[in-house]
């Protein structure tokens, strides 16, 4: 039986109604005119669609989302690798307010030490977003530009990329 009361294509086993029946039967009705299709004591099932459910019921965990610690330790001490890259974006922000190109730094440190945890740990809870090719590429490629941009910040730049001011006079002018 389905949450509704009815039968549903999920809720019966894998057999299908040849299963629940013994095989085919002979009193077997045709499908209603209007799509719908009746079940054997004339109890109305929905029909079968293509379209996805309007409320979804269950999803797929993604690749590595499960708890780094067991379920016998507290919830922060098993969701470390996001608190630790979190803690230190917080930490970032904070000295941002005080020494901007430093604060940046350690912003994007944290994001390539969280590429490095998805890379390295085989469960890290939910600093797992995506595919761990996908969080890779994503917290690496953030990290590196967001470290950059704060080498580059002026005035007095740490480091000077010789291409990049022709770059930008030429999008501007």
């Amino acid at each position: 039986m389905g949450r509704d009361g009815g039968d549903t294509p999920e809720a019966r086993p894998a057999g299908g109604a040849a299963q629940e029946t013994g095989g085919a039967s002979a009193t077997s009705e045709p499908p209603a005119a209007d799509g719908e299709s009746t079940g054997g004591e004339g109890a109305r099932r929905r029909p079968v669609s293509r379209r996805f459910p309007r409320f979804t019921r269950d999803t797929a965990r993604p690749e590595g989302g499960g708890r780094v610690l067991g379920a016998e330790h507290a919830a922060p001490y098993r969701q470390w690798p996001l608190l630790a890259v979190c803690a230190g974006v917080l930490v970032g922000l904070l000295v941002t307010i005080g020494e901007f190109r430093t604060g940046c730094l350690l912003i994007g440190l944290s994001l390539l030490g969280g590429a490095v945890l998805r890379w390295l740990l085989p469960s890290v809870g939910m600093l797992a977003v995506r595919s761990r090719f996908t969080d890779l590429v994503t917290y690496g490629v953030l990290g590196v530009v967001i470290a950059m941009l704060a080498m580059m910040a002026q005035p007095d730049p740490w480091i000077t990329i010789p291409f990049l001011e022709d770059v930008v006079h030429f999008s501007i002018r």
